[in-house]
């Protein structure tokens, strides 16, 4: 099966920059988006054998998430079933037979870091959620995690320690959360691996440099790790400040 997630940074503004060739050339069994940016009604994108699930936020034009999938849903579930955390759009699951798919958007902790307190709350909540998921079934969670991991994980480490997506508070959540029962697919296959990255700055020809940040995972539950054949960053595509992120599995 193939699974591929992007941060579109608005669906609409991609949909004018060739989204729905970059889609179907995919040919993905499961698309997931982030950052759509969009209200129930704005747009009206539907692709032959896909059903499409959409989680809005209820501020316009911002945040948002997607699935496309080729295969129908058990149950589909919209956000966490906590309400301080769910009026942003940020979280679909697809109950699938044999799996749980979620993909995410996490907050931002925002410039000097305004919304760090409530990233930790979200990060906590997120990760339990998570793991009551994967008691009953493993998990394939995917998205914008807005976190470089480790240092290999961005251009610039030592100049952006305190920076948002790479203070030791959110890195430390993502190695509690791996360290919880989940496999970052990417670094399964390629622990060493340099200048992989799938995020950059619109600022300073941050992307022509090749200056930027892997901020976009799929995990998925250890037991699940065997079955990863494939991981790639598609960092050739553009539209988004984001490219997009694939994971193929023998499921």
């Amino acid at each position: 099966m193939k699974f591929v997630s992007w941060n579109v940074n608005g669906l609409r503004a991609v949909c004018g920059k060739g989204f729905a060739d970059i889609f179907t050339d995919f040919d993905a069994d499961f698309f997931c988006l982030q950052e759509i940016k969009l209200s129930a009604g704005q747009l009206d994108l539907q692709f032959p054998g896909y059903e499409a699930f959409w989680n809005y936020a209820e501020r316009k034009g911002y945040s948002g998430t997607a699935i496309f999938s080729r295969h129908k849903p058990l149950s589909v579930t919209y956000g966490m079933g906590i309400a301080e955390h769910d009026s942003e759009g940020r979280v679909i699951t697809l109950e699938m037979p044999e799996f749980f798919l979620v993909t995410v958007y996490t907050p931002n902790s925002k410039d000097g870091l305004l919304r760090l307190d409530y990233r930790m709350e979200w990060e906590a909540a997120f990760r339990e959620y998570l793991l009551g998921l994967d008691a009953r079934k493993p998990v394939i969670v995917c998205g914008d995690m807005n976190v470089a991991h480790k240092e290999i994980d961005l251009k610039n480490p030592s100049t952006n320690r305190r920076s948002a997506g790479f203070t030791d508070e959110e890195r430390a959540c993502m190695t509690q959360l791996l360290d919880s029962g989940f496999t970052d697919s990417f670094r399964h296959l390629y622990p060493d691996l340099e200048g992989a990255y799938s995020w950059w700055s619109y600022r300073m020809r941050a992307r022509e440099r090749n200056a930027g940040w892997r901020i976009d995972y799929f995990l998925v539950s250890d037991r699940l790790a065997d079955k990863i054949n494939e991981a790639r960053i598609h960092n050739n595509i553009f539209g988004s400040d984001h490219c997009p992120v694939e994971v193929e599995m023998n499921l």
